[in-house]
Order: structure tokens, then C-alpha cells, then sequence
């Protein structure tokens, strides 16, 4: 195994918690942010699913009322599902991991966005094609986040307990603004139009890069962001923050050069995901979600039913936050999507029962969310009458869903499984009868319905 260098790890305030030594990869740090903040959550109701006894029963249910799945009541366009590439910190993808992260064969995650790292040393630049160029002709939509200025743009001053913090100097927002255009130009000189690019990665939670204040990024966004050459993400709370977002949308021309809300979800509880200043105010723009990892960075990806957990909070952030994009951190690690030897995870299983089928373009419909006890529902409508449902079933018990289909024709269904022994295991096609059909959900399972 290589090493990676050791981190002190943070609590949400800054103060040192513990060291803990990572994964694999070319050293270098881990994102340090997260681990104290999820810590935490397992004082959060939301999060447990309950696990019988060792030889409890397990009883099918019988099937549940039926649902109406209707593709005329829309919600928010999907932008995509993806991950952090980052080969400064630890190594590139290689050739066949990046097909296994952005092909959608089988065997294959089915990744449709790739994040990118703007250094502040344009020197590290080109470690970023490799795999952007790939990813962009599989069809992923890539963009870009920084964490520091160049240094010569950044100065030091007191922040809380931190004598050392950086920030960028207010003389240097115009430079910045052209350091963030010459990346995106070099990165079209090399064959790959960044979507868009951030302007900086957690404004709000960094102790080892740079800070802002929110008057500072609506700033930013109101006199320089205009001339940057792409969308403009910001701010990428490191928690959903929206005390720090809520200077932008209430600030028009600000908002008027930001054309992506940004955020992270380390640590925030569901009931925060909802954002009504954002469907008040946000017409016109975007909203992803750009980075997180779930439920935590300790464990192996490949546990079970812990990775289930995963597919629950994917839900959530489509559903109860109406994100239109779901980004992973990094793409390859023991707690991610891939694992190291680059084979797909429980944690990448539960994923791709999203993005292999939830495509671009795809447009969430309406659903009931929460049918039954421990079941997740969303849904989403493709070109013709292609219909995708992505269930969720954290109990321990198998159960009966009924679905019945409203302004759309189809004679079957095909769907796929992962549970503790299958990962996306394709099931017997499904007869559609008078509009209606019912899906067998197994005790603690992610099942991806496709009509057509």
C-alpha cells in the first residue's frame, strides 16, 4: 500500500481532532473538511437503517397502494452524476478507469460529470487533461473548482484561532478573475470546454486554503465574475450553508453573474436540504450539488448495508433539495465509487442505479416520495416514453410496490437490483397491465425501474 501523508483532522470550528492515515495513491492530502462534520451525524435520526437480529424473520409485505407516476407533472432538469478527479493529490485515473468512471456499458458507472482541480500553479495544469479529455468525449460534462489563488494574489490575516489564514487580497480580484480564464483557456487549448468553473471550493470551512466572507464572494460575482469565459459556480458551501448564499440571491447583480448555486452536504441533515429563497430567486440558474462523500470516509465502501445509505441521500439531494447535479469526491478511493484496483463498489453500485440511468436531460417527475415505511421513490422521464424509477427500500423486509403509469404507453418494465449479494443484477422483465404494474423490492435493496 502507499502511503498517503498523514492529516490532522477538523472539527467544524476549526480545532484539531485526531490523525488518521488514508488510502492509496501518490501522497498528498486528504479534503480534511468532511471527517469531524460527519462524525457527528450519527446522531442524526436519518441515517440508521435498522438491522434485525441475527435469524429475525423477514416477512414480505404485501403490496403497497399503488403510486401514480404521471410524466407530465415535471420538476427540475438533470444536469448529471459524477466525481473529483484529482491527480495532484493522488494520482490520475488510469486509461481503463476512467471508461469504467464515464463509459455506460456493463461493468461501467455510467458517469456523466467530471470535477477538475484549478491549481494555483499553472505548472500542475496539464495533470488535469488526461482524464478531462477522456471524460468529455464519453459525453461527461466537466468543470472546474480552486482552492488557492496564486500566492502572489493572497495575504494573511487572523481568523478566529487561525493567526496564518489566507484570503485573497481585494486588490487582486480582477487578476484572480483572469488566473480562473486562463485555466479555462488552457483547457480548450487542450481539447476540453470546461462547463463552467468555480470560484472558490468551500469558501466557508477553510483552514488549509482560502477564505471568504460572503460580502466578499457577492463581491466578486458583481464586479469581476462577468468577465470570467464560462458559467460561474459559487459558493460551494462546505455545508449547504445558506447564510452565505443568501447575500447573492438577494443582490441582483451578483445573481446576474452567477449561473450555478454550488453547494456541499458534509454534515447537513435533510430537513436543511430545501432552499425557498433559491426557488424564489434562482429562476434561470442551476443548482448542483458539487461534493460530498456518504455516509462517511472511514469505512470500506463496500459494507452493506451501509453503502445503501448512499442511494437514500442521493434521493434526498434530487428530491428534497431538487439538485440538478450529484458529485462524488474523489471517484477512486476505499470510500468511494471505484475502488483502488478499480473495480465498482457497493458505494458506486448504489450510484450507478442513478447515473447509468438518470441521463442528462432526463427530467424529474412527480412521485410520491415516501409510499411506504422505509421506502424511496423518485422518478424521472427520457426521451419518448422512456420512464426511469429509482426505489429505495432501507427496511428488512421485502415489499410490493405498485406503479401505475399515467400518459405514457408501455408493455414492460426491465429493471436491475443490488442488495447485500448483487450488484445491479438485471430481473425478469416485468409485464405492464392496463398502465400498471408492481415491482418486488428486496429487505434492503436499490431497484431501477425503465419502461420501454
Amino acid at each position: 500500500m502507499i502511503n498517503d501523508r498523514k492529516f490532522r483532522e477538523r472539527s467544524p470550528q476549526g480545532g484539531a481532532m485526531s490523525l488518521r492515515r488514508n488510502g492509496s495513491g501518490d501522497a498528498g492530502p486528504e479534503h480534511p473538511s468532511r471527517r469531524a462534520v460527519l462524525a457527528t451525524m450519527s446522531a442524526l435520526p436519518v441515517l440508521a437503517a435498522t438491522t434485525p437480529a441475527a435469524g429475525a424473520a423477514r416477512t414480505p409485505s404485501a403490496a403497497a397502494a399503488a403510486v401514480i407516476v404521471d410524466p407530465s407533472a415535471t420538476r427540475q432538469t438533470i444536469r448529471g452524476f459524477g466525481g473529483m478527479n484529482h491527480p495532484l493529490w493522488i494520482g490520475d485515473l488510469t486509461g481503463a478507469q476512467r471508461d469504467t468512471a464515464f463509459g455506460n456499458g456493463d461493468g461501467q458507472l455510467g458517469l456523466s460529470m467530471l470535477r477538475i482541480f484549478v491549481s494555483e500553479d499553472r505548472t500542475n495544469w496539464s495533470r488535469e487533461v488526461a482524464t478531462a479529455k477522456r471524460a468529455a468525449e464519453l459525453g461527461a460534462t466537466v468543470f472546474a473548482s480552486p482552492w488557492n489563488p496564486p500566492a502572489q494574489m493572497v495575504e494573511t490575516f487572523v481568523h478566529g484561532q487561525q493567526t496564518n489564514a489566507k484570503r485573497l487580497r481585494y486588490s487582486m480580484y480582477g487578476a484572480y478573475a483572469q488566473h480562473l480564464n486562463d485555466f479555462v483557456a488552457f483547457m480548450r487549448s487542450n481539447g476540453v470546454d470546461l462547463y463552467a468553473i468555480s470560484v472558490q471550493n468551500e469558501p466557508d470551512y477553510a483552514h488549509d486554503w482560502t477564505w471568504w466572507t460572503p460580502s466578499e464572494m457577492t463581491r466578486f460575482l458583481r464586479e469581476n465574475a462577468g468577465s470570467i469565459s464560462t458559467r460561474v459556480i459559487a459558493p460551494e458551501s462546505f455545508q449547504y450553508v445558506k447564510s452565505f448564499s443568501d447575500p447573492i440571491l438577494n443582490d441582483s447583480a451578483a445573481l446576474a453573474n452567477m449561473d450555478i448555486l454550488g453547494a456541499h452536504l458534509y454534515g447537513t441533515p435533510f430537513q436543511n436540504f430545501p432552499y425557498p429563497l433559491f426557488k424564489q430567486k434562482g429562476a434561470g440558474k442551476e443548482l448542483w450539488m458539487t461534493e460530498v462523500y456518504y455516509p462517511n470516509s472511514s469505512d470500506s465502501a463496500d459494507l452493506w448495508p451501509q453503502a445503501l445509505d448512499v442511494g437514500e441521500h442521493i434521493h434526498r439531494a434530487l428530491v428534497d433539495a431538487e439538485f440538478q447535479a450529484y458529485v462524488w469526491w474523489y471517484i477512486r478511493r476505499s470510500y468511494g465509487p471505484m475502488r483502488e484496483d478499480g473495480r465498482i463498489s457497493k458505494r458506486g453500485a448504489s450510484l450507478a442505479h442513478f447515473s447509468k440511468f438518470v441521463r442528462p436531460g432526463h427530467v424529474r417527475i412527480a412521485i410520491t416520495a415516501n409510499p411506504q415505511q422505509n421506502v424511496y421513490l423518485s422518478a424521472y422521464r427520457g426521451s419518448g416514453s422512456r420512464v426511469v424509477i429509482v426505489a429505495v427500500n432501507k427496511g428488512t423486509s421485502q415489499v410490493g410496490q405498485q406503479f401505475a403509469l399515467q400518459n405514457t404507453a408501455s408493455s414492460g418494465v426491465s429493471s436491475w437490483v443490488t442488495d447485500a449479494s448483487r450488484n445491479l443484477a438485471s430481473q425478469s422483465r416485468i409485464t405492464v397491465t392496463n398502465g400498471s404494474f408492481t415491482g418486488q423490492l428486496p429487505a434492503q435493496s436499490l431497484t431501477t425501474f425503465v419502461t420501454g
